[in-house]
């Protein structure tokens, strides 16, 4: 049985106090802070897939806060604090998913302008509780480069976080290179956040969100996929990207990318020669364990390597009621990967103090 830390702690400017806890995934009562131990050690725990939105940036977009699907997505404060408590999530990494690609390129910029320095502003405001991604207008991907080495440098923010396409254009295009080259360059992670595939739009219609529920993971799958083939993972070997929902669909049948060129060679590029075989890029990028059961996350594990994963929870949205407990009660990890998976890869890739 693993011990829990009940040392209280102090945070500003709300005082969450620690809780005994037996078994290292017993939740926090009365407005107390769940603490995670594993091996009788207290662990940070970081959660690289939490959203919000900057009420002033997005409407210049024409839309509201009010209508969001989802409550509370505006508020990084006392009361998403005290979610985040009852998580056992000690940070979150703040990202906006990216609705201004089309947008013209000098509104867009504002948007992004504004929402930096906002993000920097919340993340001041409560250091030991928030990190942020910063927002980028990839319609220029040169001034995308410029603001992310501005969000870095000068406002403190950890990386960037992305759609899987810009406006239909994809990554693994030469024009985004100027980026992809200033990411690496900066050695900072970038989280991808699918916009789902509008140009299914007439599919996904009726029962099942079909455009959230299928058009997320495919929208990463593709885009992981043209990363891949089209050689842009080759030409930037050391970028750090990270993709939201356990990299979509495209771990779950990576295999498969690995025949089409031996089996229809003429629908491949002569020119593009890979550097290794497809799915061994995927153990090179990082994934959020937001993949539900305990058989999708050991397969996921297996397929890209345990030190790829991180926890996500993409909160506020609650597809996954407790993540803590699912890395905690998945059979089959040791201490150090669980501690791995829970906060410690994560704490290296965002520059956080495990």
């Amino acid at each position: 049985m693993q011990e829990r830390n009940q040392a209280g702690r102090k945070t500003s400017p709300v005082i969450f106090t620690g809780c005994e806890m037996t078994d290292g995934m017993q939740t926090a009562a009365g407005g107390q802070r769940r603490h995670v131990s594993i091996g009788g050690k207290r662990i940070k725990t970081i959660d690289v897939h939490a959203h919000c939105v900057v009420p002033e940036a997005l409407a210049l977009t024409g839309e509201t806060v009010t209508a969001q699907q989802f409550p509370d997505m505006d508020e990084v404060g006392p009361k998403r604090i005290a979610a985040m408590d009852k998580q056992g999530v000690d940070i979150e990494a703040l990202s906006i998913n990216p609705s201004w690609y089309r947008e013209k390129r000098d509104l867009a910029a504002e948007i992004c302008r504004i929402q930096n320095e906002k993000l920097a502003e919340m993340c001041a405001t409560y250091p030991d509780r928030f990190v942020a991604f910063a927002s980028v207008t990839l319609q220029d991907p040169k001034l995308a480069a410029e603001q992310l080495e501005h969000g870095v440098k000068k406002l403190g923010l950890r990386g960037a976080a992305v759609g899987a396409s810009c406006a239909g254009e994809e990554f693994s295009d030469a024009k985004f290179h100027p980026f992809w080259a200033k990411a690496e360059a900066l050695g900072v992670l970038i989280f991808i956040h699918p916009q789902s595939t509008p140009e299914l739009a007439k599919r996904f219609k009726g029962n099942g969100w079909l455009a959230n529920t299928i058009g997320n993971p495919l929208d990463t799958t593709i885009c992981l996929s043209k990363l891949i083939f089209e050689g842009t993972l080759d030409k930037f070997p050391n970028l750090k990207l990270c993709s939201a929902h356990g990299g979509g669909f495209l771990p779950s049948y990576a295999p498969r990318s690995d025949h089409p060129c031996r089996v229809a060679p003429w629908h491949c590029t002569p020119e593009i020669k890979l550097k290794k075989k497809p799915t061994e890029y995927l153990k090179t990028m990082y994934y959020d364990t937001l993949v539900f059961t305990p058989e999708m996350l050991r397969h996921l594990a297996a397929m890209v390597g345990v030190s790829q994963l991180v926890i996500g929870t993409d909160h506020p949205i609650p597809w996954h009621e407790d993540p803590v407990t699912h890395i905690m009660e998945t059979p089959g990890f040791t201490d150090e990967e669980r501690i791995a998976m829970l906060g410690g890869t994560a704490a290296k890739l965002l520059g956080i103090q495990p």
